[in-house]
Order: structure tokens, then sequence, then C-alpha cells
């Protein structure tokens, strides 16, 4: 089996990179690697390293974020399901700030998502159930909701081109500010 990947870096969004592992199918199903410690961890800069994983389960019809940190790297994929996942620079000296990057992720389009600090990150689950897991690098210790920033799923000065108008939100991504 092989552990390869294509990387590709995002045409709108400096930094954030989509990563598409070899999967290999037979008659029983698949199986498909999402992390190899040099391949993933060259792209971050020198000396961090990924510390911890989360997964998130959701519903049809949910969205979560936008919402991010100034220090913290993020590996993302839905692995179970379908997202569009979405990721916004909110890097006030990027030179693609306010840009967006969207890709949707199943099991025909399996890909994971390299977001930088700084960037805002979000998905919306398109199918039944999903489940999302997230590989987090950062220094220090982990910046948790209470000290992430969070933009409005439908700010116009970001203008995502969502699949949807009318999602599952929570109060956090409802009292979420536009940007200044």
């Amino acid at each position: 089996m092989s552990f390869g990947f294509e990387i590709f870096e995002s045409e709108n969004v400096t930094g954030v990179y989509a990563i598409t592992p070899s999967i290999a199918t037979d008659d029983r199903g698949d199986i498909w690697t999402s992390f190899v410690k040099g391949d993933i961890e060259a792209l971050l800069p020198d000396n961090l390293s990924f510390k911890h994983d989360k997964f998130s389960q959701s519903k049809y019809n949910v969205l979560r974020g936008i919402h991010g940190d100034s220090k913290s790297w993020k590996l993302v994929t839905c692995v179970y399901g379908e997202i569009t996942q979405v990721v916004v620079d909110l890097r006030k000296d990027s030179n693609t700030y306010l840009k967006w990057q969207s890709y949707n992720i199943n099991k025909e389009e399996q890909k994971m998502v390299l977001i930088p600090p700084g960037c805002g990150n979000a998905y919306y689950v398109s199918s039944e159930h999903a489940v999302y897991h997230y590989k987090l690098a950062y220094e220090g210790v982990y910046i948790d909701a209470a000290e992430q920033f969070s933009v409005r799923w439908d700010d116009p000065s970001v203008g995502v081109k969502w699949p949807v108008s009318q999602p599952l939100l929570s109060k956090r991504d409802l009292e979420a500010p536009f940007v200044k």
C-alpha cells in the first residue's frame, strides 16, 4: 500500500494546502493514510509538530465556524459523511486577506486541508451525519474556544458561497461579529 500524498497550495488563500491521500480499494472497501509525520509536518514552520487530535460529529445542515486563532495550525478532514470545508484568510497583513477557499470532502473526494494560524475554519454538513477530524500543531498551550476569534458565517465582506441559506448554527456562530 502506498502512503503518498498529492499536495496543492490554494489558489485563493496563501499557506492553505489541500492534501489528497492515495487510496487503496478492493472488494472489502478502502484504506488511506491521513498523516505521515515527515510528509505533512514538512509544511509547518521549523520545530513545530502536531500535539493533539479532536473529532466533531454533526448532523445534516449544521454549519460550524468561522473560527480560528493566532497560533494553531489545523489539519482537518471529514472521515465520514460529506462536508463543504471553507478556509477564510483573516490575517490583516496577508495579500489574500478576506479571500476564501472551499473544498468538497467526501468518500469520492477525500482530502485533508492544512490551515495556518490567522485563518478562519468552517464547514457545512451536507450528508445525514458527518465526523470531522482536527489535528492541531501549536507552541505552548492550546487556545480553546473562549480565546479564539469568530466571524459571521454570512459576512458579506467575506462573501463565502455556502450551499445553504438557513443552516443550523450554535449560539456562538449566531452571535459572531462581522469583520471590522
